[in-house]
């Protein structure tokens, strides 16, 4: 044997240690349980700050409300438990029926005007197919204008004696009105400027929807010998329901709210003809220092409009 030869080793001798252990036991890589919490907890990370928001801002007042709504509260004052007191006093208020009235009458004529215009704007917007983007801002320009100073302005625009209204309606020899100082006109007029301040938005969500439609459809509906009404009402309204159901919810909320237009414009009159729920919490709490009425109102606001949407969302999820 001329060179040395190198012992074998053993066939089942153990691998030499590399030093490495398994993951998940004392070392290595975390398990995926310690992943999992680990991502969730920097997702929960990233959610504090608006859930404090939320907290504080929202969720907050409104179970402050609710506790209110049982208690004779005056600020500076120790609060004073009353029970239903509250609530059996504003059913008493004779202003209470004539509140809701009024605010389902405006909620009422709000959605006839205020869901059909901004949805033909729509249509009309996407026909075009020149100077599409001007006539965007155009309409998305009243959404841009601060809620009271639309206000303002209308309520100028209505004055009966210098209004602009009264005088293009006199210079085209037609009858004058009292628009926001009658009885009979002045909640109707309220629910024009609430429509010409909001549907600039409406308008473009319906915008977009409307974009999103396949454009083989209405091939096939024209190839069918389908005239506009009828592809607006087989093509386009199927097609969009969805947004139109959601944005339907949305306008009752908004509009069973109305306050700056009452409390601009009218005051709440002629002979509270524009007192709404929302103008009545606001006599209440700040004219009346009545803070547990002004609660009180506000939670069956809130039982109203939660049950309303409750059974709205239940009956399109049973048509869906």
């Amino acid at each position: 044997m001329t060179t040395a030869q190198a012992p074998q080793r053993s066939a089942a001798a153990p691998p030499p240690d590399s030093g490495k252990r398994p993951a998940g036991r004392g070392g290595g890589s975390p398990g995926p349980l310690r992943r999992k919490l680990s991502h969730q907890a920097r997702a929960y990370g990233f959610l504090l700050g608006g859930l404090l928001c939320f907290a504080l801002f929202s969720w907050y007042p409104a179970i402050r409300a609710v506790i209110i709504a049982f208690q004779k509260y005056t600020p500076g004052s120790a609060p004073e438990w009353v029970g239903t007191d509250n609530f059996t006093a504003v059913f008493q208020d004779p202003e209470f029926g004539t509140a809701w009235r009024n605010t389902l009458v405006f909620t009422a004529i709000a959605l006839l005007i205020g869901f059909a215009v901004p949805f033909l704007m729509a249509l009309v917007l996407n026909e075009l197919r020149h100077a599409r983007a001007f006539f965007r801002v155009v309409v998305y320009l009243p959404v841009m204008i601060p809620p009271v100073v639309s206000a303002l302005l209308w309520k100028w625009f209505y004055d009966p004696g210098a209004g602009l209204a009264n005088e293009v309606l006199g210079a085209l020899h037609l009858p004058t009105s009292n628009w926001s100082n009658g009885s009979d006109t002045a909640l109707i007029s309220l629910v024009i400027v609430a429509t010409w301040a909001n549907m600039g938005g409406t308008a473009l969500i319906y915008l977009a929807a409307l974009q999103g439609i396949p454009g083989e459809l209405y091939e096939a509906a024209e190839l069918d010998g389908a005239n506009i009404w009828q592809r607006v009402r087989h093509v386009t309204i199927p097609q969009t329901r969805f947004i139109m159901l959601m944005l339907m919810l949305l306008q009752v909320i908004a509009t069973m709210q109305v306050f700056t237009e009452p409390f601009v414009i009218t005051g709440g009159g002629p002979e509270s003809s524009t007192v709404t729920i929302l103008y009545l919490i606001y006599k209440y709490a700040f004219l009346y220092n009545n803070f547990g009425g002004a609660c009180a109102l506000s939670v069956m606001l809130l039982v109203v409009l939660g049950l309303f949407s409750a059974l709205y969302l239940r009956f399109t999820r049973t048509d869906d």
